[in-house]
């Protein structure tokens, strides 16, 4: 069983990973208004992880006899000026995301759940992944600059992106 602390913390976290899907479906429609399909498909396969990743939590929570408990999602920014503002603010996001998922690590050391921290460690990896992906896209904009053959053949290259189900979701299915 949850303690209400944490189960109030995971809460939060469901709603903070929905709206991170949103971000990034807004961030999807951006790129696919400017003409950047592939850019658009990168933030379209953010958007289904994010979603998934709130599902990951909302399973969990109900199978350790929680109660979920969706709220509001705030709006979310709609336009960014350029792919190297978009991919800094995707970073900044994530960094933030990394945050609040220590956090929730650390409550459930506090709490002494040790089911939820082993369940947070896929996210603590996670998060890793998401920082060092999005780093790496930042580090070759920045080389690409105004290069618009460059950011033709990064747009195609993330347009081969897809979206994978997280093996959590899968084995639980």
């Amino acid at each position: 069983m949850l303690s209400p602390k944490l189960q109030d913390a995971l809460n939060e976290q469901i709603n903070a990973e929905m709206w991170s899907a949103y971000l990034y479906l807004s961030m999807a429609m951006h790129f696919e208004a400017e003409g950047r399909q592939g850019i658009a498909n990168w933030y379209n396969v953010q958007f289904r992880e994010e979603q998934a990743h709130a599902e990951i939590l909302r399973n969990y929570v109900n199978s350790r006899g929680g109660r979920v408990i969706l709220k509001a999602i705030a709006a979310v920014p709609t336009s960014w000026n350029g792919e190297l503002d978009a991919f800094q603010a995707t970073l900044d996001h994530e960094q933030k995301v990394t945050q609040l998922i220590n956090n929730l690590y650390a409550l459930a050391e506090a709490e002494k759940d040790y089911a939820t921290r082993g369940r947070l460690d896929w996210f603590v990896n996670e998060q890793v992944e998401e920082e060092d992906n999005v780093r790496k896209i930042i580090d070759r904009l920045k080389l690409i600059g105004n290069d618009g053959l460059a950011l033709y053949t990064l747009d195609q290259e993330l347009g081969t992106r897809t979206y994978t189900v997280p093996s959590i979701l899968a084995t639980a299915e």
